[in-house]
Order: structure tokens, then sequence, then C-alpha cells
């Protein structure tokens, strides 16, 4: 699968996620953009990386999103938060955990229990690092959200071609 499948593919789990966890309508589609981001992220950092460091670059650019995000919508972060993370979590190592624990093989279980811990960590590091941002910071972000967004509908004329 390509990496813009696989980042549509989690824009569209989490958005059915979102629907789940009971997010308004409205929002859907900015946590489908930011679990589409997280994934993209992700997968782009894995090339590179292992996957803890991979999960707190995503982290990052998860929380920034939804911090952008709340100060556009004024709402709570964590309306975004919680559903762009959701790509990110270690479900499949924590299922082979068990599954090794259960057949036996306590040596790939001790392995993939620890990666999962591990990428577990770096998501709560991502998430302490980024909210230390200061509010400003998205305050501004989201004002250049609305301007990209007004010239990408044509509502704004480029001041540069004046």
């Amino acid at each position: 699968m390509s990496v813009i499948a696989g980042a549509a593919v989690a824009a569209f789990g989490t958005i059915a996620f979102s629907l789940l966890f009971g997010v308004p309508r409205r929002f859907y589609p900015y946590c489908g953009l930011n679990g589409g981001a997280s994934w993209l992220v992700y997968s782009r950092l894995m090339e590179s990386l292992t996957s803890p460091p991979a999960a707190l670059g995503a982290t990052i650019v998860v929380i920034l999103l939804s911090r952008t995000f709340a100060v556009k919508e004024r709402c709570p972060a964590t309306i975004f938060l919680i559903a762009g993370i959701f790509p990110l979590v270690p479900g499949a190592g924590v299922y082979w955990t068990a599954y090794y624990i259960v057949t036996d093989e306590l040596e790939l279980a001790a392995r993939t229990g620890f990666l999962a811990c591990k990428v577990a960590v770096a998501i709560a590091l991502g998430i302490v690092l980024a909210f230390e941002l200061p509010q400003g910071f998205f305050e501004f972000a989201a004002r250049k959200w609305d301007t990209l967004i007004a010239r990408v509908e044509g509502g704004e004329e480029d001041k540069n071609t004046k």
C-alpha cells in the first residue's frame, strides 16, 4: 500500500473512530485530516527511524494540528487529539504480546511488549512536549490557516501580485 493510500485509510478510520467517540459532526474533517497526517508522518519517519521516535514525531504533529484546530473552532483540543492519535496507538504490539504470552513464547512477548511500551511512552512524551508551547503560537497558526483557505477558495487576492 502506498503512503498516500495508507494516510487516506487512516483518515477514514479516524473519522469512523470519531463517530464512535461522539465527536460533533462538524469536526469530522479536522479529525480525519489529523489522523491522516499522523499516519503520513509516522510512515515517512519509519523509513529512517525506529517505531518510538517515529511515534514521537507523529504525536507532535497531531498535537500541533489539534491545538490549531481547537483555536480555530473554539473547542477543546482533546476532540482532535484523541482521534488523531488513534492510528499511532500500538494495539497490534499489545495484541502480539498477549498472544506470545499465551503461546508460551516469552522472549517474543517481552520484545514486543517492551516495544509497545516504548511507543506508548513516546506518544505520552510527545503530548507533554507539544502542550508546553504557548497558546499564542496556535492563534497565529489558526489565522494563517484561515488565510490559506481563503486564498485557495479565491476569497482573497494575493497581496504580492498587486
